[in-house]
């Protein structure tokens, strides 16, 4: 099962790019997304032509050179494409198994945009040790019928294909398997070599498309140079360059038209930019999301033939910092660990907790905090807390409640980094030492990880807000197994006076189907604040206001949360368990975590008695809903035996005033 955890990290966009013929469309359109079987005939039953390759070597090959196996594996693959990189060993692994029974196996690269050099690389980098060829202007790609990366084919002694498709099913999109149910290219090879018919001859393939040599139209009106580099600049780049999450670069016009089809499809379908919140609600200034004008600047450029236009009119290119997504040259830098931190190659690895004095001999703002993994293949997620207490690990249970209520910084997958509000930033005061709590997830091979964290400080004569983190959060979660629709809520603390909200991050598991903000008023009004009707567990997103919410003192956030346990969701681990609150990713988790400012020096109201201040914490984590009363259903078990006495007024619901009698308890 760990593995299965790591490899969400790598599929961060694997699968988004992945294609299928399920996925949800653009709007209401009745567009036909391609996929290997939409409007390509089968190859099976045809004979393959003889071709004549270079290996990255400039060695040439030729069909015939092959003639050694009598059954041979021909897979087109690509350099870049995710799923390529997870089936690339794969292969190998398959090529040295068969190797001995009379099985060849060749791997083809089609795509315009990758380059000898980069197959090299990445024969080198995966340890492919059989032939990579490069099939220059596609031409062997378009007598078998390739469509995609990778794509297999089973060729006979006779070079018949016989067996057209995926690998197995481990891998498709939103989900990923802990191992294969379905081999589907072993088992037709074993049956050829068993002389047997592949039962079993077509499978379609996901992975990324072919990125096939275009003809463009000369007279097109949208080009990448004029339009399309936009596009991209604004909402691509930013991940998709050198050094940063994505799989592969879209700053130049080779890369971007070598994936045209890909980018394509991905927007279709709304798999690209990643943006999940509904539009009916809020208005945020991290919106990834394409407008309709944008999307069909991309299909007609697509259906053009990817033109690049007069390179005169490219915009200027944009400029980042150099390693890091923060605005500017961190002020501050630290290792989390003092030398490279080992990650086992199996098993399941538990929190790690390591330590650093950041030597803050006085009071710090800091304005942007980036927490950056050293390798993303086994970090899944990293949070900062910090503390000045002796006793630093009480500091972290009291102020941050583990992590669930709260944290200094986060790293999770698809976060982006952006600074707080003008005027706004994090406190630390002097003294302050950093915790980091790292979630490893090994991948079958021993991996190292040197995580690194950056801080931006703000100058604190122009300091006005604070910033601080909470959440509403309920671990008292209980899902029962092939539930497809489970709901839970969560209940914040009261936000103090003069408070406004910033921005927002739901937190699920792999079972996590939706999630929905709001604020409830003091009055009891309720006011729509982010509703997320399709999670997704590879993209942990932060939806950032455009404009900060002004909420009264004692406003709760409200969070509901929807769970699909069932076998139709495909990123289940196991629809026949029942599932509770935990920390590793096939258990499941509710947390609604926010931001919000309040004016430097203001003063949160205290309750006067301490107790009373304990029975308004404990009031406010029991009442999920807000509706101002507990019932039985939000009580946890070991409290319920308490909850005929407590309810004086016997209406089967326990208020304030009520729960209020516990502090007659002592020790309470």
């Amino acid at each position: 099962m760990s593995r299965l955890l790591s490899i969400c990290c790598l599929l961060l966009l694997a699968s988004m790019l992945i294609g299928t013929t399920n996925a949800q469309q653009d709007g209401n359109s009745s567009v036909k997304v391609k996929t290997s079987l939409d409007g390509v005939l089968s190859p099976i039953g045809r004979q393959v032509e003889d071709f004549r390759l270079l290996d990255f070597r400039g060695k040439e090959h030729t069909l015939a050179s092959f003639d050694r196996y009598p059954v041979l594996v021909i897979t087109f693959l690509g350099t870049e494409c995710p799923l390529v990189k997870l089936y690339g060993p794969r292969l190998q692994e398959m090529a040295q198994e068969f190797e001995k029974q009379g099985v060849g196996f060749v791997g083809i690269n089609a795509n315009s945009q990758d380059s000898m050099t980069e197959i090299a690389a990445f024969a080198r980098r995966h340890e492919i040790k059989f032939p990579m060829l490069k099939d220059l202007g596609n031409h062997v790609a378009d007598q078998m019928g390739a469509v995609r990366t990778p794509e297999a084919f089973v060729l006979d002694s006779k070079r018949i294909i016989r067996y057209w498709g995926r690998v197995d099913d481990q891998y498709g999109v939103g989900y990923v398997r802990n191992a294969p149910e379905q081999h589907d290219l072993k088992n037709a090879i074993e049956e050829l070599l068993a002389g047997k018919k592949v039962s079993n001859p077509v499978n379609t393939a996901v992975g990324c498309f072919i990125g096939r040599v275009r003809k463009p139209d000369p007279d097109a009106e949208v080009t990448y140079s004029n339009q399309i580099a936009r596009v991209m600049q604004k909402h691509c780049v930013e991940c998709h360059r050198e050094g940063e999450i994505a799989p592969f670069e879209l700053t130049e016009y080779s890369e971007v038209a070598g994936w045209a089809d890909m980018i394509e499809e991905v927007v279709r379908q709304q798999r690209m930019p990643p943006w999940f919140a509904s539009p009916e609600y809020g208005h945020f200034g991290n919106d990834r999301s394409m407008s309709a004008e944008e999307k069909q600047l991309v299909y007609d450029w697509v259906e053009s033939g990817a033109p690049e236009g007069n390179p005169d009119n490219l915009p200027e290119p944009q400029t980042y910092v150099s390693g890091w997504q923060l605005p500017q040259e961190p002020d501050f830098v630290a290792p989390i660990t003092k030398k490279p931190f080992k990650v086992v190659a199996e098993g399941t690895v538990e929190y790690q907790y390591f330590f650093v004095d950041p030597g803050f001999k006085e009071d710090k703002w800091v304005k942007s905090i980036e927490l950056r993994p050293g390798n993303r293949a086994v970090v899944h997620h990293i949070l900062m807390f910090s503390g000045t207490s002796k006793n630093i690990e009480q500091d972290i249970r009291q102020k941050f409640r583990g992590g669930t209520g709260g944290y200094d910084g986060a790293y999770v997958p698809g976060q982006r980094v952006q600074p707080f509000p003008e005027g706004a930033a994090k406190f630390f005061p002097a003294g302050s030492r950093l915790v980091f709590q790292v979630h490893y997830t090994p991948i079958g091979s021993e991996q190292l990880d040197q995580s690194h964290v950056g801080m931006v400080f703000a100058d604190p004569a122009k300091v006005k807000y604070e910033v601080r983190t909470t959440s509403a959060v309920n671990p008292a979660i209980r899902i029962p197994a092939h539930d497809p629709n489970y709901r839970a809520e969560a209940g914040s603390p009261r936000l103090p006076p003069q408070a406004q909200l910033l921005s927002f991050l739901p937190h699920m598991h792999l079972r996590g189907k939706a999630f929905f903000y709001e604020a409830v008023l003091p009055g009891g009004e309720r006011q729509t604040l982010l509703d997320v009707p399709q999670f997704d567990f590879n993209w942990q997103l932060a939806y950032r206001l455009q404009e900060p919410i002004k909420l009264p003192a004692k406003t709760r956030i409200h969070c509901v949360a929807h769970f699909d346990n069932s076998e139709a969701n495909l990123a289940n681990p196991d629809p026949t368990k029942n599932v509770r609150w935990g920390n590793q990713t096939w258990e499941e988790m509710l947390i609604g975590y926010f931001n919000y400012m309040i004016p430097v020096g203001s003063q949160i109201q205290k309750v006067q008695d301490p107790v009373i201040a304990r029975v308004t914490a404990l009031f406010d984590s029991l009442d999920n809903n807000l509706d101002g009363v507990i019932t039985l259903d939000e009580a946890p078990k070991r409290f319920r035996f308490l909850f005929g006495p407590l309810d004086i007024n016997g209406d089967g619901k326990l208020n304030f005033e009520e729960v209020k009698a516990l502090s007659k308890f002592k020790g309470f």
